[in-house]
C-alpha cells in the first residue's frame, strides 16, 4: 500500500494505491488525480486496475497455401456470451521472465500447435484493454508448414485444451466479418494479413 501524493509523472498523481487481491493477476485499487486538457488536475478518482504481465499473439501462416492456422479454447471471459465460451483465436500467451516476445511467440506456436515456425515478423503492440488492465501484446505473424496442421494440442500442466483449425486466408476473413471470430487476439492479426497478405506471400515464397 502507497499513500501520501506519490507522483508518477507531474500530470499523474497517485494519491493512494492499495493490492486488494494477489494470485495468478494482482488486483490494485488506486485513488489518483490526472491533468486535464484544460491544464488544472481533475478531482481525486477512484480506479481499479487489473495487473496482467505482457503477452504476444501471433498468426500461422503458410504462404504456400494462403491458409492460416487458428486455435479453438475455452474462454471463460465468453461464459456468458451468447456465441458462448469457445473461441476462435491466434496463438498467444504470456511472456515469461527474461524471455523476448519474438521467443514467446515461437514457443506458444510449438505448444499450441505443434507445428514449426520459420520465418516471424512483428506485426505491432497494442494495449489490450488500457482502460483497467496493464497488459500489452506484441503480435506477430509467423511462417509455418500448414501440411500437419490438426489435432489438440496445449499443455497439460496448465490444463490447456487446444483444438488447431486450417483455413483458407479469405474464408478466416469472412469469419471476421460473419461474426463467427470475435477474439481481438485474432481481429487484429488477420486484418493485419488482409492489408498485406499478398506482399508477404511473394516475399516468403520468393525467400523459399
Amino acid at each position: 500500500m502507497s499513500a501520501g501524493g506519490e507522483e508518477v509523472d507531474r500530470d499523474v498523481e497517485i494519491v493512494r494505491r492499495e493490492t486488494v487481491y494477489r494470485g495468478f493477476f494482482d488486483l490494485d485499487v488506486l485513488q489518483l488525480r490526472h491533468r486535464r486538457f484544460d491544464g488544472g488536475m481533475s478531482a481525486p478518482l477512484r480506479r481499479e486496475l487489473f495487473k496482467i504481465d505482457d503477452a504476444v499473439c501471433v498468426l500461422p501462416y503458410d504462404p504456400e497455401r494462403d491458409a492460416v492456422v487458428l486455435i479453438e479454447q475455452f474462454r471463460v471471459g465468453a461464459l456468458d456470451h451468447p456465441r458462448g465460451p469457445w473461441l476462435l483465436e491466434c496463438v498467444a500467451g504470456l511472456m515469461d521472465e527474461g524471455e523476448t516476445a519474438e521467443g514467446t511467440a515461437r514457443r506458444e506456436i510449438v505448444e499450441e500447435t505443434g507445428l514449426r515456425p520459420r520465418r516471424i515478423e512483428k506485426i505491432g503492440t497494442y494495449a489490450a484493454t488500457p482502460g483497467a488492465v496493464t497488459e500489452h501484446v506484441t503480435c506477430f505473424v509467423a511462417q509455418v508448414d500448414a501440411r500437419e496442421a490438426g489435432g489438440v494440442h496445449g499443455l497439460a500442466s496448465e490444463h490447456e485444451d487446444i483444438k488447431t483449425h486450417l483455413v483458407d486466408a479469405g474464408e478466416a476473413f469472412g469469419w471476421i466479418d460473419e461474426g463467427r471470430i470475435t477474439a481481438v487476439n485474432a481481429l487484429v492479426p488477420l486484418r493485419w494479413l488482409q492489408v498485406h497478405r499478398h506482399d508477404l506471400r511473394r516475399r516468403w515464397q520468393s525467400a523459399a
